[in-house]
């Protein structure tokens, strides 16, 4: 693995927890981990080639990240989502100020269920992608295929789609990307609370094909260091 490659370890606890709950998890978090984490990690998270992402509901997020600082480790919060907009009549949605304002400054966008239930398209996760890049966030971009898609053989095809779409090349995305601000996540749907899992072969047969068409949107380095 190249040396400029890490580890994100990244857990989305979806539409479930309220915050009394958040304050439980947490309490066992602390007591379970105590301090042997940072003496045999931290040399790895403070290189950043480990990390922690914790995505609870936006209900959730300012507590949680008031309780993350009493961890013995670094654990970054995330949004599960976020407008495009900075602001505006858009009911019902979160801006990338707001999540500042709450001192959030990650986001996941494309899930699979926003794109499945939300009416999330291609073209809406590039708006998303590029805006939360740009104003200085560090985005997990989540990409992936149907159960059809696979088993019709179109899995490189959507994913390569999917790519082109999020990461056009003339993109204010590319000059945002470089300062190591995107993750990509092979998310694929037909595993997405199915109680199926991809093989490890498949993810990395997966993982090699994004590699691969990377290198025509970010160049071989930022391709082999993603």
């Amino acid at each position: 693995m190249p040396k400029s490659r890490g580890i994100v370890i990244a857990g989305n606890w979806k539409m479930n927890s309220l915050p009394q709950e958040t304050n439980e998890f947490f309490a066992t978090l602390k007591s379970r981990t105590g301090e042997f984490i940072a003496p045999k990690y931290g040399d790895l998270f403070e290189s950043e080639r480990l990390r922690t992402v914790l995505c609870p509901p936006y209900l959730c997020l300012e507590r949680a990240e008031a309780l993350s600082a009493h961890l013995s480790f670094p654990l970054k919060l995330s949004a599960q989502n976020a407008h495009w907009e900075k602001k505006g009549a858009f009911t019902g949605e979160i801006s990338g100020p707001m999540l500042q304002a709450a001192g959030i400054h990650w986001s996941l966008v494309g899930h699979s269920e926003r794109r499945q239930f939300f009416g999330e398209t291609d073209l809406t996760v590039q708006k998303k992608t590029e805006s939360l890049l740009t104003q200085g966030f560090h985005v997990i971009l989540c990409i992936g295929e149907t159960r059809a898609e696979r088993e019709t053989g179109k899995t490189n095809e959507v994913l390569a789609r999917q790519l082109d779409i999020a990461l056009p090349k003339s993109s204010a995305i590319i000059k945002a990307s470089s300062k190591n601000h995107l993750i990509l996540a092979y998310e694929p749907v037909w595993a997405i609370g199915t109680g199926l899992t991809a093989t490890a072969e498949q993810a990395q047969e997966t993982h090699h094909f994004i590699r691969q068409h990377l290198k025509n949107q970010l160049g071989a380095e930022r391709a082999e260091s993603t």
